[in-house]
């Protein structure tokens, strides 16, 4: 069959449309992880069309259709014995692998693509379309249930996993003793760096209703004796004594006034040499190449009262201006990228 050559017209609008409805795909993986389509092949192997809806409890209608939509979308291949993982789809999507992402996607399904269906509102606004909407400490009413508390944790645990990882190898740690992780979440970093670094003794602060998850993830790991949590809201809290703070995915939640306290305490607690590392879904210095930088700054918008990603470059001069000699700006994995700053 012959087609027409696409003209420059056509290609542009193929691409707005494929942005207009970019939604349709991002649903449609959501809702295959709430299903646990990803799950079951991986413990069946391939199954058939109607073998693989039974075991999901699809409606005729729709089932065929959604499949073969994974597979236009290569997270699910078809062959002679029905539909299989992608090799992507298996490493990544099967709730027990180390490096599932699911829970980030159900998170996402859970709270942001509902807030994200407020985004005119917001923009005209400025207020956020989340729990942060009824006033009061964001994250005290975020981790009032304790569904969502540990659905949250364990998203934080997604985006942080590899990040971690690769901190691990990006920092020279044969120098410190004591590591501590600000707003830690699940603890999925210090767990990374403990694995990494026997020497290494590892901190997660974060608020006391985060211990039992933080305990249990720790305890998963076989780690209980070398890393630790500490029940601190580090605005009003002390921090605690170590070589070197972490602060990752933590400083966007803030504005403006906010990362600079944080920063300014972290300065005033670290021992002369020690070293703070932020690390964050960064905007590029000219803001206009990372798109997915961009729309996570848009997405503090619509999640907290005033947070907001950033550049290097804007965090450097924060950095700077609480005291800290910047020393690296670094990839990490994938989004994330961190910058290093010694207290001199």
């Amino acid at each position: 069959m012959m087609f027409e050559k696409e003209t420059p017209a056509s290609v542009a609008v193929q691409r707005i449309l494929r942005l207009g409805t970019g939604f349709w795909g991002s649903k449609a993986l959501m809702s295959a992880v709430e299903l646990g389509v990803f799950t079951e092949l991986a413990q069946s192997g391939p199954l058939d069309l109607i073998e693989l809806s039974v075991r999901l409890g699809l409606h005729p209608r729709g089932a065929r259709d959604f499949l073969d939509a994974l597979v236009a979308l290569k997270l699910l291949a078809r062959g002679i014995g029905g539909y299989c993982n992608t090799p992507e789809a298996e490493q990544f999507l099967d709730r027990r692998k180390r490096e599932y992402l699911g829970n980030l996607l159900l998170m996402a399904s859970e709270r942001l693509y509902p807030s994200w269906g407020s985004l005119t509102q917001a923009l005209q606004t400025g207020l956020p379309q989340s729990e942060a909407n009824g006033g009061g400490d964001y994250f005290n009413r975020l981790y009032s249930d304790p569904e969502r508390l540990r659905l949250f944790l364990q998203a934080m645990t997604a985006m942080s996993l590899r990040a971690g990882s690769a901190l691990a190898t990006k920092f020279r740690w044969n120098r410190c003793r004591q590591v501590v992780d600000l707003g830690t979440a699940q603890g999925a970093v210090p767990v990374e760096l403990a694995l990494a670094h026997p020497h290494l003794t590892c901190y997660g602060c974060d608020l006391p209703m985060v211990g039992p998850i933080f305990e249990e993830y720790v305890r998963s790991h076989g780690l209980e004796k070398r890393v630790c949590f500490l029940a601190r809201d580090f605005f009003s809290d002390p921090l605690p004594q170590g070589d070197v703070y972490i602060l990752g995915h933590v400083l966007h939640d803030w504005d403006l006034a906010g990362k600079r306290a944080l920063l300014a305490k972290a300065y005033s607690a670290l021992p002369v040499g020690g070293a703070l590392i932020v690390h964050d879904t960064l905007i590029d210095d000219e803001r206009c190449e990372n798109a997915l930088a961009l729309l996570m700054s848009v997405n503090m918008l619509l999640q907290t009262p005033g947070g907001f990603d950033y550049t290097a470059r804007d965090c450097i001069g924060w950095l700077r201006e609480a005291g800290f000699c910047v020393t690296k700006v670094d990839r990490l994995a994938e989004a994330d990228s961190m910058i290093v700053a010694i207290k001199e």
